[in-house]
């Protein structure tokens, strides 16, 4: 039986259609046609035997999921694939839209899941403009109602894949590129028209309350569940027009397991790293864009004694730690013109100086923030932060020299420099230390010493160091011999080789295991 849409419904069908069908996939048949359900099965339906499909999985079971195929010898593609509606089920979910927009009022940003839709509600809604509509066409509805009010439209599947790294809008009518983990740059199926993409950018605005207007087109902003946003408005900034780009981060924190696991790090290095940050040894990450510094830096904090008191800032959180004695605090950016009310990382960090913490860990240093963060590794806090420079030369003149102008005297209170870095291979991105380095002040001059490297023709780590001024006066602060020291280390790479085999494990459980450990050592 066809449906009788009331008067007003008809007279909204063709402005409608216009802006609605860019977002959701509809069937090519009449108003009046439902196609067959769509089986709500957790089997991916059958790939499309001409495209050259490398995996597939779901990213909103069973509603969307993506095809990864090789578009041609060097490039891949990322295919959305969501349930299509008819131009029936288009006109009622606008009308649940806008009944439901009507009723709830939003008052903070959330967090995913925090905001919910009653979805009895909504099916009670939708079952208002059409009572006979199958349960399973209810069910898709109820996906694209919950996508668009409280999601990322048509990007929020690819906020729920967890294997994407970031997300990049470089304008309307230009498609949308992401960084998987395993296959790095590719195109994606998803692209934005002007007056869509200008929405969108508002939208995304709003969900980081932050303001973005003609007179503020540029922001960079952390959206409720904790991923980076930085949003350019309209053509003042960017010639093509708005554009966007989302760095996501991974719901559970990287831990050490993960990082052997992925061979970034070996048993050995890693083993080493254990005993430096357990023995409060400063040290500093660097590398490039997207190496997975704060990553590291995250993992390696899993190493920090359990009842240390420890203090981290940052522009976005990031660190998650399982110790309890952690005050965690951030940047804020103040919206007034003359900057009243600004809290940076400057600030940040003289208030913690004062808080008594053993460990400083600090997001990344740019500026004048690095003269503190140095001051209190030579007023006995343990540090650890990220610098983007590619190696240790880098590292050392970027601190050294505008606009950070360290002094090098203070980098006698630096241990250690750990260098990562993200590589390719046939076009595939994997990341990778590339030195352990100690530091040291002689005649002057800031000098750094090797401990481990990586052997890229051989994809292994070589130990090069034979006398180690760090890792000898934790065995002489400790009592240790020689054979002793290496005993210690023996046990951290035995205990991680073990945790590594066990995998997976939670990150609360890691923690647990390194601090029962590090307990049990003292007994």
């Amino acid at each position: 039986m066809m449906f009788d849409f009331p008067s007003r419904f008809r007279e909204k069908i063709s402005s409608l259609f216009e802006s609605k069908a860019k977002e959701i996939p509809r069937e090519g048949t009449a108003p009046d046609e439902i196609p067959d359900p769509t089986p709500l099965i957790l089997d991916l339906p059958p790939a499309d035997p001409d495209m050259d499909v490398l995996e597939r999985y779901w990213l909103v079971p069973p509603f969307s999921y993506t095809n990864i195929y090789r578009r041609d010898p060097i490039t891949f593609g990322y295919e959305v694939v969501e349930p299509r509606v008819t131009e029936k089920e288009l006109i009622i979910l606008e009308e649940t839209f806008e009944h439901l927009k009507a009723m709830l009022i939003y008052d903070t940003a959330r967090k995913r899941g925090e905001l919910g839709v009653d979805p009895d509600l909504i099916k009670k809604v939708i079952r208002s403009f059409d009572p006979d509509m199958p349960d399973e066409r209810v069910e898709i509805l109820v996906y694209y109602l919950r996508r668009n009010f409280i999601g990322y439209g048509k990007l929020d599947p690819l906020m729920n894949d967890d294997r994407i790294e970031d997300i990049t809008c470089n304008g309307p009518g230009v498609p949308i590129f992401l960084y998987h983990r395993r296959y790095a740059n590719i195109q994606t199926n998803r692209v934005f028209d002007r007056d869509e993409l200008n929405k969108f950018v508002l939208k995304l605005a709003q969900k980081a309350d932050k303001q973005l207007s003609l007179s503020t087109p540029l922001i960079d902003a952390a959206l409720p569940e904790g991923s980076r946003a930085q949003i350019t408005y309209t053509d003042i900034v960017s010639s093509k027009g708005s554009s966007f780009t989302i760095r996501k981060f991974r719901a559970d924190p990287m831990t050490p397991v993960d990082l052997i696991a992925n061979h970034t790090y070996d048993l050995d290095l890693m083993a080493h790293i254990w005993l430096a940050v357990e023995n409060r040894k400063s040290m500093i990450i660097s590398g490039g864009t997207a190496c997975g510094k704060t990553s590291t830096m995250n993992a390696v904090s899993f190493f920090i004694p359990p009842v240390a008191k420890i203090v981290s800032i940052e522009d976005t959180r990031e660190i998650q730690l399982p110790h309890e004695n952690w005050l965690a605090m951030r940047t804020r950016e103040s919206t007034s013109v003359a900057g009243t009310g600004n809290v940076s990382m400057f600030h940040l960090l003289k208030t913690a100086l004062r808080q008594r913490p053993e460990y400083i860990i600090v997001g990344e240093v740019r500026g004048e923030e690095a003269q503190t963060l140095f001051q209190a590794m030579n007023t006995g806090h343990t540090t650890y932060s990220t610098v983007h420079a590619g190696n240790v030369r880098e590292t050392v003149n970027r601190l050294i020299h505008d606009p950070i102008n360290v002094p090098v005297a203070m980098f006698n209170a630096l241990d250690l420099v750990l260098v990562q870095s993200l590589l390719y291979d046939e076009g595939r991105g994997f990341r990778r230390c590339l030195s352990l380095n100690e530091i040291a002040v002689v005649d002057d001059g800031v000098r750094w010493e090797p401990l481990f490297t990586w052997d890229h023709r051989t994809d292994r780590f070589v130990r090069v160091y034979e006398q180690s001024a760090v890792f000898d006066y934790i065995a002489y602060r400790n009592g240790w011999s020689r054979e002793q020291l290496e005993g210690t280390i023996a046990l951290r790479r035995s205990a991680l080789e073990d945790m590594v085999q066990a995998a997976p494990l939670s990150p609360a459980k890691v923690g647990q295991m390194i601090q029962e450990i590090m307990v049990q050592e003292r007994e």
